[in-house]
């Protein structure tokens, strides 16, 4: 039952406008018990909220005390460790560099990947425009106040809300004053330290900085990163007004050199297959908010941004000229009719050994953004009403270059000094995006309240290519599409609440997509330029139903859930052994999450589970980089586990102790290129060689615990992977040139070229220990 706002609840409202979502007291029960409502921030805007028990969907919410907890995580593995429906593939073998996903959606920094997950900062999209994707090392961790997902495709947070969409709010001198510093190591080479300082004063001025030094020598050979970012905040907060400007700032250079063959893995889980991988990030970014109370209960928010990234990447791999290098070994000539030496076969050193032939694939992507939105929002009793508009503007410039280069013995791929790096494709481009969105909710009994909400899209892409048939016309590419979502919520009696919500959202295809989406000029997977005919949008369809209550010390919430795919775009095959973007008919992806807290004495308990069914929808054939795959309707997507678990324990075990225990349960996952359970493509008349190539289930446990020897001070350590379980969170299915890692000459024999299956190695057994100090 709905309760009048009191002074307490009004002036929380306000603070949410500084930093959503807040959480405010109601007054004290009959018995004496004190009852928590939590207000949450409907849009990536600040606005007055909504209480959390009225939303016709579930969200999750982190705050930054629990975020404390971690113990040395950075955000990617906090959500994987904590979030109901989050897991994460490990595809880089870089901390930074993770595939977050959620309910079977992507936000990935990979780019070339499916995305399907709207990411904010201060009510700041920052999905980069070229590819969508997202990088976590961009991200200010020191400064961040809370975390908010919102599953579903929800048509409030704009384009690329197809599965869900997380929202990281900034701290603030008024929301978080006083000061933090903590550093940490582990017995794995990773340092990282914190710093943060709140402040505010007379007149209302408020100010606050964070920074997060984070470097690493890397669990696996040949891994080491290093990253800097810093987030400087000033405001000032008046009785109608109130405005901050944030300036962020950061670079990092993260080397995660990917997947490893079964053959290498079995030996050896630190090796890695070629190297370098390297991904240099560097982000500038300013933003100004401000927001104007017109009455206790109705205020209008206003957001503008400037951005500008850079990401230069280099990449070690074979060359297309192995098959040539082959031939020329097994003949004994060259091109040319030169006889060559058997130890070399064309490719030496001084000392005689054989080098293969490399290649050095580098690109560089240059990206300005600015933008700007604008948000009202009112509440009379228990009616509310929101309504916003958005624009965002970016020019994208990326580039990819290639250098002839040998394989050493170790697999590192050094570029020959004697060749120029040679452009390959290039694209110029823009995009527009204009939004405009309204939402209301109407009590329409003390027990039951309705909300619907909708949202107008409108985008525009244009691209210039240039590759090797020189410079392509300019196109341009429009996208229109309304989306609706209409929910209610019914408070049952003793705490218990049901809910259901019907939602729709789109994404528009990207430039990397629209730049390889003819089957006539197929590209590299996963990059490379070639055309750009016209892809349609994704529209994405939810549907949600579920209960959620209040137990005595705890609370539960179970949902049902399906959100299906029309047009999405992946990557299909061409008959040259490469391939494209297109739009297949269907994908689905449909489930349960339920999540249980509760509160025994000084123990507290939360459990997890997600049950996932991502499958395709349609009929189709699929290319995953070394074969064609045909997929029938029920064959499930691959690097999704279909059962997941989390169990985590806190307990206070003293006035100056806290013990916690992590476990993460995740059932076998499906290897990419092995959907079909086949090994290689069929050939006519031949039967197909079939294999279970599954990536199997993993149970993994990590221990915590923090003591404060001292007001302020506390030193805290974490043991990741306890029982050194050895796991992978991915699998796809690639030729292996280079069986146990040894470079085989085909002077020696023939080359066994066989698919393998690749892994990404999980972490093994470490420890982190660390000291806070609060201030």
């Amino acid at each position: 039952m709905n309760h009048p706002p009191t002074r307490t609840c009004l002036a929380c409202l306000v603070a949410a406008t500084l930093l959503p979502p807040c959480v405010h007291a109601e007054p004290a029960s009959a018995q004496g018990e004190i009852a928590r409502v939590e207000v949450i921030g409907i849009a990536p805007l600040p606005g007055l909220g909504i209480e959390r028990d009225l939303l016709p969907y579930p969200v999750q919410l982190v705050t930054s005390k629990a975020l404390r907890k971690a113990g040395g995580d950075n955000l990617a593995e906090f959500m994987t460790r904590n979030l109901t429906g989050v897991n994460a593939n490990e595809v880089s073998g870089s901390p930074f560099q993770n595939d977050v996903t959620f309910r079977g959606f992507r936000a990935s920094p990979v780019l070339g990947s499916a995305q399907g997950i709207s990411v904010y900062l201060d009510g700041v999209r920052v999905n980069e425009a070229f590819g969508d994707v997202v990088n976590w090392d961009m991200l200010p961790e020191a400064a961040i106040g809370s975390v908010l997902l919102v599953p579903g495709a929800n048509p409030l947070y704009g384009l690329n809300t197809l599965g869900g969409a997380l929202a990281f709010n900034t701290k603030s001198g008024i929301s978080h004053p006083g000061g933090e510093a903590g550093l940490s190591f582990s017995d794995r080479g990773r340092r990282r330290a914190d710093l943060a300082h709140g402040w505010h004063g007379d007149g209302g001025w408020h100010s606050f900085v964070g920074a997060t030094w984070f470097d690493d020598t890397g669990w696996r050979d040949h891994s080491n990163g290093h990253l800097g970012n810093l987030l400087l905040k000033i405001g000032r907060s008046q009785q109608d007004t109130d405005w901050s400007l944030a300036l962020l700032g950061g670079r990092s250079r993260l080397r995660g050199n990917g997947l490893l063959p079964d053959s290498l893995y079995g030996d050896d889980r630190h090796a890695v297959y070629t190297h370098p991988d390297t991904t240099r990030n560097r982000l500038g970014q300013g933003t100004l908010n401000v927001t104007h109370r017109l009455s206790p209960d109705s205020e209008v928010t206003a957001t503008a941004y400037l951005r500008n990234s850079r990401r230069d990447t280099v990449n070690g791999d074979l060359s297309e000229a192995y098959d040539d290098y082959v031939e020329d070994c097994e003949d004994g000539f060259d091109d040319d009719g030169a006889a060559l030496d058997a130890s070399g076969c064309g490719f030496t050193r001084a000392e005689g050994a054989a080098l293969h032939p490399g290649v050095l694939n580098t690109t560089s992507t240059r990206q300005q953004g600015r933008g700007i939105s604008a948000a009202f929002s009112t509440r009379r009793g228990g009616d509310r009403f929101d309504a916003g508009i958005t624009f965002d503007y970016s020019k994208s410039d990326y580039a990819q270059f290639e250098q002839e280069a040998f394989i050493s013995s170790t697999r590192e791929v050094i570029g020959d000094p004697g060749e120029e790096r040679e452009p390959d494709a290039s694209v110029t481009g823009s995009s527009r995006a204009l939004g405009v969105y309204v939402a209301a909710s109407r009590a329409l009994s003390p027990a039951t309240q309705l909300t619907a909400s909708a949202r107008l899209n409108r985008a525009r892409v244009d691209n210039t290519l240039t590759n090797e048939r020189g410079l392509q016309p300019a196109e341009s590419f429009t996208y229109t599409r309304l989306n609706p979502s209409l929910g209610f919520t019914h408070q049952l009696g003793a705490g218990t609440t049901v809910f259901a919500n019907i939602a729709q959202g789109n994404r528009v295809p990207t430039v990397i997509e629209l730049g390889c989406a003819d089957p006539d000029n197929p590209c590299r997977l996963p990059v490379g330029l070639q055309a750009d005919p016209y892809l349609k949008q994704v529209i994405a369809r939810t549907l949600e139903a579920g209960v959620r209550g209040r137990l005595e010390g705890g609370r539960y919430v179970v949902s049902l859930h399906r959100t299906s795919n029309r047009d999405d775009i992946l990557f299909l095959s061409a008959p040259s052994r490469q391939g494209y973007f297109a739009n297949v008919e269907r994908t689905r992806h449909q489930g349960l999450d339920a999540t249980l807290t509760q509160q025994f004495g000084r123990l507290e308990v939360r459990l997890a589970y997600s049950y996932l069914q991502a499958q395709y929808d349609a009929d189709d054939e699929l290319f995953t980089g070394a074969r064609n795959v045909q997929v029938r309707r029920g064959t499930r997507l691959a690097g999704l586990p279909r059962h997941s678990g989390k169990l985590t324990l806190d307990w206070k075990a003293g006035a100056r102790t806290d013990v916690g225990l992590d476990l993460q349960a995740a059932s076998s996952l499906v290897t990419q290129g092995n959907e079909d359970g086949l090994v290689e493509d069929p050939e006519p008349g031949e039967e197909p060689e079939r294999a279970d190539w599954r990536v199997r289930g993993h149970v993994l446990v990590s221990l915590r615990a923090s003591y404060r020897p001292a007001p302020g001070w506390e030193l805290f350590a974490r043991v990741n992977n306890l029982f050194d379980r050895r796991y992978e969170t991915f699998g796809a299915v690639a030729p292996d040139l280079f069986p146990q890692g040894r470079l085989l000459a085909p002077h020696e024999g023939p080359v066994d070229a066989a698919h393998a299956r690749f892994v990404a190695p999980g972490a093994p057994r470490s420890i982190v220990a660390g000291l806070r100090y609060t201030f």
